[in-house]
């Protein structure tokens, strides 16, 4: 694996971890088998909607909070399971959580940020599977304003690990373009971890 960051923490892109035939079934039963729903964030002193779906998954315990929002997870669903296990035969190491996010169209965003919080620890490891629609993740370091582009397609895996959280925010912009669904799983260790 190659880290595709020039410097600053690790990046890693493995294009079609997921070959698109397996990718595009796994995309199907995720989007009628998890329980999606639009949340409210408090940001800039409002409870705002986030532009997408989402849903938490994990071990019981693993709860996660940010933007003023607990997130409680529900039970692990057997895809889930078997797409942690594929990940950590090729990347070892440890995830009790799972963060899905639908998009629905290219209004549907994520806005900038560094997964830092502390149930994520010092350095966090966050594996991200693509399924559905090509999209846009864009990096910008937090001092040298040195900005890098990743198109994530369909069946990619992307790994953040080292200290990248603490030098580069990112972000999945909104695009005038027309696109359909893309489904993204970040799975994370929560170390706050209770049982």
């Amino acid at each position: 694996m190659k880290n595709i960051l020039k410097f600053d923490g690790e990046l890693y892109l493995i294009k079609s971890f997921y070959r698109e035939a397996e990718a595009q079934l796994l995309f199907v039963e995720l989007r009628h088998g998890l329980a999606w729903q639009q949340e409210q964030i408090f940001l800039y002193g409002r409870w705002l909607k986030v532009p997408r779906l989402m849903c938490w998954y994990g071990d019981k315990g693993a709860c996660y909070q940010y933007s003023g929002v607990n997130h409680q997870p529900l039970p692990w669903l057997d895809p889930l399971l078997t797409i942690k296990q594929k990940i950590l035969s090729y990347y070892p190491s440890y995830f009790n959580s799972v963060m899905a996010n639908l998009y629905r169209n290219g209004a549907d965003s994520m806005g900038c940020h560094a997964d830092d919080e502390k149930e994520l620890g010092h350095n966090p490891v966050i594996a991200s599977l693509s399924l559905g629609e090509e999209r846009l993740l864009k990096f910008r370091h937090k001092q040298s304003k040195e900005v890098l582009d990743v198109i994530l397609s369909q069946g990619d895996l992307l790994i953040m690990a080292g200290d990248i959280q603490h030098h580069w925010r990112h972000e999945l912009p909104k695009t005038k373009k027309q696109k359909t669904e893309r489904i993204n799983l970040t799975f994370r260790k929560i170390i706050n971890f209770q049982k």
